[in-house]
C-alpha cells in the first residue's frame, strides 16, 4: 500500500508484489489515512480516517475485493451527516491555482453574509491535511463556514511548493491567503465584514502580515503565538533557526524582503484595521510573548477605526496552549466567541 499526497488530503494505492498496481483504495472522503500494516499473506489490514468532519475511525479492509467498513467509530454529539466538506482551487496573484478546503452545513446558501473563518500556514513545508477539529464544528453548526488554505510554503506539493514561499518570496505565501479571501467574496461566500483569519505560530505570523497588507478585506483577525518582529526575531525563543526559512536580518537582500513583510514594521497611523484579538502564553519558549506585545501595542496606537485591538495573555500556558483539557476549553471558546460577536454568527 503505497500513501500519497494527493491535493493536499491523502490517496493510496495497492500493489502486488510483482510492482503491478491493483486498485486505488477508496476513502471514505477527502481525509486523512494511515495504517495498512500486516504480513504478505494477510488477507486484511486495518486503518486510521479523518477528516473536517469525521472524528477519526478505524476501518477494516478487505485486502482480496478492496472494501473498506468501520470497525471502532467514536461517539460524538453532532450529525456528520449534516455537513460536507468540498475543495476548491482559485488562482494566486501570479495565477497560480491554490487549493482551498471549505466545511459548512449541506445546502448552505451562497448569499455573501455568511459568517467565514479562514486558516492557513505555509511556513517549513508543513502540510495542512484535512483533521478533525471539534472548536470548528461547534462553529459549523451555528451556520459558519470554515476555510483551510493550502498556501505555498507548506509542502502539500512537495519541495517546490514550500521553496516557493521561503526567505526572499514570503510574500508569496500572502498573495494566496489574499487570494483566498477575494475569491470567497467574489463567489459570494461571504463579505468582509464576515470574514475572519486567524493562525497559529508561522500561521499567526502569516495573519499579522496579511492584515497590514489588507486590513479592508477582514472583519476579524487572530493572530495566535505569532512572530510579528522580523527584524529581531532572531535574538528571542528560538527565533534563530528559522532563518533558513524566513531569512537573516543579516543579509542586506533578505533584510528588505523581511521589512516589507515583518508585521511590527508595517503598521501604519490611520489605519481602519479590523477587530484584532492577539493571543500569546507566558510560557512559550519557542515564539517569544514579546512579539504579540509589541504588535498589540502598535496597533492599539494606530488604529483608525472603531474596532477593538485586543491582546490575550493565557498563563501557565505554553506554545500550543494548555496542557489542562479545561483551560484549552475556555481558550477556544474565547476564540469563538470573539469570532461570533465580531462577524455576526448567532449563538443562540
Amino acid at each position: 500500500f503505497v500513501t500519497t499526497l494527493e491535493d493536499a488530503h491523502t490517496a493510496i494505492a495497492a500493489y502486488d508484489l510483482q510492482d503491478k498496481k491493483v486498485r486505488d483504495v477508496q476513502l471514505p472522503g477527502l481525509g486523512s489515512a494511515f495504517g495498512f500494516r500486516g504480513g504478505p499473506a494477510a488477507r486484511q489490514t486495518f486503518y486510521a480516517f479523518t477528516s473536517f468532519k469525521d472524528a477519526g475511525a478505524i476501518y477494516r479492509y478487505d485486502i482480496p475485493t478492496g472494501q473498506s467498513e468501520p470497525w471502532k467509530t467514536p461517539v460524538v454529539p453532532f450529525d456528520a451527516a449534516a455537513l460536507e466538506t468540498t475543495q476548491v482551487f482559485f488562482p494566486s496573484k501570479d495565477g497560480t491555482k491554490v487549493p482551498m478546503f471549505l466545511t459548512a452545513k449541506k445546502g448552505l446558501a451562497h448569499d455573501g453574509m455568511r459568517p467565514t473563518l479562514l486558516t492557513a500556514y505555509g511556513f517549513g513545508g508543513v502540510s495542512l491535511t484535512p483533521a478533525f477539529n471539534p472548536t470548528m464544528i461547534a462553529w459549523i453548526e451555528r451556520g459558519g463556514i470554515y476555510g483551510v488554505v493550502n498556501v505555498r510554503g507548506g509542502g502539500e506539493y512537495g519541495e517546490a511548493w514550500h521553496t516557493a514561499a521561503m526567505r526572499t518570496h514570503r510574500q508569496v505565501g500572502l498573495d494566496d491567503s489574499i487570494a483566498a479571501g477575494d475569491w470567497l467574496i467574489a463567489n459570494h461566500y461571504t463579505a468582509p465584514r464576515h470574514l475572519g483569519i486567524f493562525g497559529s505560530s508561522g500561521g499567526g505570523m502569516l495573519v499579522g502580515a496579511v492584515m497590514m497588507q489588507r486590513p479592508e478585506l477582514f472583519g476579524a483577525a487572530v493572530p495566535l503565538v505569532g512572530v510579528h518582529d522580523l527584524l529581531r526575531f532572531q535574538l528571542f525563543g528560538q527565533g534563530a533557526g528559522w532563518q533558513g526559512d524566513l531569512g537573516s536580518p543579516a543579509d542586506p537582500t533578505e533584510f528588505r524582503a523581511l521589512q516589507a513583510i515583518s508585521p511590527l514594521h508595517n503598521v501604519r497611523a490611520g489605519t481602519r484595521y479590523p477587530a484584532t484579538l492577539l493571543v500569546t502564553s507566558d510560557h512559550d519558549v519557542r515564539v517569544a510573548p514579546l512579539h504579540s506585545y509589541k504588535l498589540a501595542a502598535a496597533l492599539q496606537a494606530a488604529q483608525a477605526g472603531p474596532a477593538p485591538v485586543l491582546l490575550r495573555v493565557h498563563t501557565a500556558s505554553g506554545h500550543g496552549g494548555s496542557a489542562a483539557l479545561s483551560q484549552r476549553i475556555d481558550q477556544q471558546t474565547e476564540l469563538l466567541a470573539f469570532f461570533a460577536h465580531t462577524l455576526g454568527l448567532p449563538l443562540n
